[in-house]
């Protein structure tokens, strides 16, 4: 994988990076040439006009761009973080000046660079070589700050050694302001699913920066299920050594007044590696904003990619509104293959035309048709406690909003 902390020579040759001056960075127009760096000092609050911003509701989220903010609140301690672990799994508190931490790449964004600044310590999962998980390794962060008067920091390091094979889910629930790191490292020969599930409040607000990296021939499964909260999640995945395999699935329910944005970005830059991105997004609601920037770069030394990304929204309701942009950057002809594709849109009226005319009412058939555009990708998350949870909560958003007649199992009163 490339090098994220910079090659400081092109990025000086750019204007894009400096090293604490106070010029604010230029125009680039690759993610892979972003500027990137460890200290606050790089990386100025934006502004809103930014190419990496200009979906973003800047006042949302200006609270976690500031650092002497963040820092005092991430000491008030109001966000909690349980690890509930099976055999397998080794779990530690590590300081923030271990090794480990931060050999992935540095941050890409002002809230990245808070995130990692202002968290005193990091919780490490690991799963051990050869391990074979029996059940997930669950990490429940719940936040208890409804008034969101601390926003606060986190960072994670998730590791799977060579050999091991597990689960581990992220569980956001309750109220905070919170920028997340989470840095993952799947070892060769090891097979790792990560699923972070944004299950909060809705005065949540959550942004949190993923840098993966795929060594050798191992794979990751990365999951991202948006449900409750305005959220502005940046996957950063990538490879280090030939073989290796990144499957991405993300799904989202944007209700009213919500933003949920989503940047997955991979970086191919070794020979002969995999990978697939796929989201899908259902919006309702007046002012809800669902953000999807999909970036793909197949470098000069990645012969043999084979990739490709996809992001489908199904617009419920007026007033709701998708922006979807995905974008593939090649460096290299000789590869399997490369592609992308995007789509925003209503309701398929030759599926209900076809549901109707066997005799199901119109409602139900609405049910059916939204509930099949979410099955094709939840069925392959592969976790089937996730995949439960995300259907449930599904039905539930339909039935709330009374545009949809929800199944008879689904929950009345309570929050997923």
């Amino acid at each position: 994988m490339t090098d994220l902390r910079t090659d400081h020579s092109r990025a000086t040759a750019q204007g894009s990076h400096s090293h604490g001056a106070a010029a604010r960075p230029r125009y680039v127009a690759s993610r892979a040439d972003r500027p990137t760096s460890f200290d606050p000092a790089d990386i100025p609050v934006p502004r809103g006009r930014e190419e990496e911003w200009r979906f973003t509701p800047i006042k949302r989220f200006a609270p976690l761009f500031d650092l002497d903010a963040v820092a005092s609140g991430t000491r008030a301690g109001v966000v909690s973080t349980g690890v509930d672990a099976p055999d397998g799994v080794v779990v530690e508190e590590l300081a923030r000046d271990d090794a480990r931490l931060g050999a992935i790449g540095a941050p890409v964004d002002r809230t990245g660079v808070v995130a990692w600044a202002a968290f005193p310590a990091a919780t490490a999962i690991t799963l051990s070589a050869g391990a074979r998980l029996e059940r997930a390794a669950r990490v429940a962060i719940r936040g208890d700050d409804a008034e969101l008067a601390h926003p606060s920091a986190q960072h994670l390091l998730i590791t799977a050694e060579p050999g091991s094979t597990g689960t581990v889910i992220l569980d956001h629930t309750g109220a905070a302001a919170l920028t997340q790191t989470v840095e993952i490292v799947v070892a060769d020969g090891a097979e790792l699913t990560v699923v972070t599930v944004q299950g909060w409040d809705d005065a949540a607000v959550h942004a949190s920066n993923h840098r993966a990296r795929v060594q050798g021939r191992g794979a990751l499964k990365h999951v991202v299920v948006s449900l409750g909260g305005d959220t502005r999640i940046a996957p950063d995945l990538g490879f280090s050594g030939e073989g290796g395999r990144i499957d991405a699935y993300g799904v989202y329910f944007t209700d009213a007044g919500q933003h949920q944005e989503h940047r997955p970005y991979v970086a191919h830059t070794e020979p002969h590696c995999y990978s697939r991105v796929t989201y899908k997004g259902a919006l309702q609601g007046d002012g809800a904003h669902a953000v999807w920037v999909g970036d793909c770069l197949i470098g000069a030394g990645a012969r043999g990619t084979d990739t490709y990304e996809l992001n489908r929204n199904l617009v419920l309701t007026e007033g709701a509104k998708a922006d979807s942009i995905p974008n593939l950057e090649i460096e290299n002809g000789n590869i399997e293959g490369a592609g992308h594709a995007s789509a925003t849109g209503r309701f398929d009226d030759v599926q209900l035309f076809y549901l109707r005319a066997r005799g199901i009412p119109e409602r139900e058939a609405r049910r059916l048709v939204v509930l099949g555009f979410f099955n094709e990708i939840v069925s392959e998350i592969g976790v089937p406690e996730v995949e439960e949870r995300l259907m449930t909560a599904i039905e539930h958003e339909l039935e709330l909003t009374g545009l949809i007649s929800a199944g008879p199992d689904a929950p009345v009163d309570e929050q997923p």
